[in-house]
């Protein structure tokens, strides 16, 4: 059976678009599954805080201790640095003392790096301490959506991991509002970056209450407990649920990233590696860390030392991760990656006629181009990366898979943040933009063709879609309903 045929059986055994979204799936769902996404998510509002306060920081700091644009731009990529480290190794972490312990260390490193972030004396110790605050970031940038993952109840499992995605951004708009009220306010940098301590220790407090999730139990022999907190989440599953985990671990043991590598479920790695990539090079953080540099460009005023313009960015940043929470669960994944890229690649293509030709004279059609494409951004591959990281692979592969992904993110952001102003002097920023476009395009052929759609599918049967050719086994054709 083709992909194809399979979301088409997938789509008619739900009952089509009307019965994908059922509200009676929603109020039946124990409001513990949605306490449990709401504050895990909180990982992912520090996630977005800490790499969007630097934007309004950057100027202050690189006055204060008169930085060469060398060292600004290590300052300003200190954070993906320990992110790129935080990914190595938060999938081993979250396997040894589980999601929930990761999770609250993460809040840990978070709140102390925030302050001493704040309180950093020299630009020396300030980068050691945005490194160390990225490790955070990295970490839990996997952990968090396999938490929620672990623990939603599959027909609501897509809106309830993008919750994530709406915390980041989330995080990202509050951080640009109190750069702008520091930088109106005449405090400085340094309460840009204290804030960041409120929401750690809420995160610590509030993992402090959840539970384990009922997979990371059973990897440890733990049964008794994994049905009790599959009761609190998914009572009208639960024994399914759990013999399917069951089942999966029976037949396995604990993966590593050499059994990623096998035929077969080397194509869960391709996909987890590509989309990783793809996020990036569409060029989304040009906007998001260049944005009042880009704003400059086309003669826009962005006003108040470019955040202005940023709140901009992030409010349509946040607004447009809202009706992906409701349409990832009822179109399907794919569909999603398809609008959105198309919609990216479109204003890309834009984007740099407009640069072409002098951006000057289009004026504020810049800037609706530039809100235009982070909107498609913010409703398909942003959250929807973080998604498939955690349900692309089987459940002993899933934080091996996840790490490596992340760790293949967080370097193409590097590299993207890092060579956006030197390929603009080398290329000129409408070719720049086009070739951003490009990705965009190849990002629509790899879902298409190396991507599954995993709506409606349990996690468990992961390994048998990578395992019988890129086909769902003949078991796996039942929805749950």
């Amino acid at each position: 059976m083709s992909d194809t045929q399979t979301e088409e059986t997938s789509r008619g055994s739900e009952g089509g678009f009307r019965d994908s979204f059922r509200w009676d799936v929603i109020r039946s769902t124990p409001r513990y599954a949605y306490l449990v996404a709401a504050v895990a998510a909180l990982g992912g509002m520090l996630f977005g805080y800490d790499i969007g306060v630097i934007s309004g920081a950057e100027k202050p700091i690189t006055a204060q201790w008169k930085l060469s644009s060398g060292v600004e731009e290590f300052a300003v990529a200190a954070v993906l640095i320990g992110s790129i480290i935080g990914g190595i190794f938060g999938g081993k972490l979250a396997d040894k003392i589980s999601r929930r312990y990761s999770l609250m260390i993460m809040a840990v490193i978070y709140t102390v790096g925030a302050i001493a972030t704040a309180l950093a004396p020299n630009v020396a110790l300030f980068i050691v301490f945005r490194i160390v605050v990225g490790v955070a970031v990295g970490a839990s940038s996997m952990i968090v959506p396999t938490y929620i993952a672990e623990l939603a109840p599959r027909q609501i499992r897509g809106g309830l991991v993008i919750l994530q995605q709406l915390a980041i951004s989330l995080g990202i708009l509050l951080s640009y509002l109190w750069d702008y009220v520091s930088f109106t306010a005449g405090w400085g940098w340094r309460p840009m970056f204290a804030a960041a301590a409120v929401p750690g220790v809420a995160l610590g407090v509030g993992m402090y209450y959840m539970s384990h999730t009922p997979r990371w139990l059973g990897m440890q022999g733990r049964w008794d407990e994994a049905d009790e907190v599959m009761e609190r989440v998914n009572p009208t599953c639960k024994d399914e649920e759990l013999q399917r985990v069951r089942e999966e671990l029976d037949q396995s043991e604990r993966g590593s990233l050499r059994e990623l590598l096998r035929p077969g479920v080397r194509g869960a790695l391709i996909a987890g590696l590509g989309l990783a990539i793809l996020q990036q090079f569409v060029g989304p953080n040009t906007v998001l860390f260049y944005g009042p540099t880009i704003f400059g460009y086309a003669g826009i005023s962005a006003g108040s030392g470019g955040l202005l313009a940023e709140i901009c960015v992030g409010v349509v940043l946040f607004v447009f991760v809202l009706p992906t929470i409701v349409l990832v669960d009822v179109v399907g994944r794919k569909a999603l990656f398809y609008f959105g890229l198309a919609g990216m690649g479109s204003m890309l293509v834009l984007l740099g006629m407009a640069f072409h030709f002098g951006a000057s004279s289009w004026g504020v059609a810049v800037l609706v181009i530039l809100l235009v494409y982070i909107g498609c951004y913010s409703l398909s591959i942003s959250p929807l990366f973080w998604l498939m990281t955690a349900e692309l692979y089987p459940n002993r592969l899933r934080a091996t898979g996840a790490s490596t992904a992340t760790v293949a993110n967080w370097s193409a952001n590097l590299l993207i943040t890092v060579t956006f102003l030197t390929a603009v002097n080398a290329l000129g920023k409408d070719v720049v933009f086009w070739v951003y476009a490009a990705f965009a395009a190849v990002g629509i052929v790899f879902v298409r063709f190396l991507v599954p759609e995993t709506k409606g599918r349990s996690l468990e049967e992961m390994e048998g879609y990578w395992t019988h050719g890129r086909e769902w086994p003949e078991k796996s054709q039942a929805v749950l309903r």
